[in-house]
């Protein structure tokens, strides 16, 4: 082994499917499970997540970055990405690049009757900020200069736990 490498099994890090959303916007994050798999190793520049969504379930709220990059691996079952180009179907081998500042809204949801899993990489870019197209969500800095999430009038959210 490297010296400071970790090895593991993605099975030996915790699956949770907490939110950190306002509670309003939680419910719908219940099917999605994340094992944070950098984490887990000890990697702070980016992240690394395996996500699995169950049936009927969806991968977040519908978002985009201004300044962190995401990239996803379909491991299994199958999956519609939703955009603002629209809904495309994708399964097992495909990868997808969302750029950071596009603008480009996504998630996934899983219409079928089994589980679906994918890895999901993203730098941990300063200053990133996360607009959510459908819901009244931003994830940004206040007036006050404390990062959470905020109503798109600016408003924060009271601050919650995560579960």
């Amino acid at each position: 082994m490297i010296r400071g490498s970790k090895i593991f099994r993605p099975a030996d890090v915790p699956e949770s499917n907490a939110s950190g959303y306002p509670p309003e916007f939680r419910e719908s994050q219940r099917k999605r499970f994340n094992r944070r798999l950098g984490d887990h190793g000890g990697l702070r520049n980016f992240g690394v997540n395996q996500v699995r969504v169950a049936p009927g379930g969806q991968s977040s709220a519908r978002h985009a970055h201004s300044a962190q990059d995401e990239f996803v691996y379909i491991l299994d079952g199958e999956l519609v990405l939703v955009t603002d180009a629209g809904r495309e179907a994708v399964g097992p081998g495909v990868c997808i690049a969302f750029p950071a500042g596009t603008g480009d809204g996504h998630h996934f949801l899983n219409l079928t009757d089994r589980d679906a899993t994918f890895l999901v990489v993203g730098d941990r870019a300063a200053g990133d900020e996360v607009t959510y197209p459908d819901i009244d969500l931003h994830l940004g800095t206040d007036r006050d200069g404390k990062r959470g999430f905020l109503r798109k009038n600016g408003e924060p959210y009271p601050p919650a736990p995560r579960d």
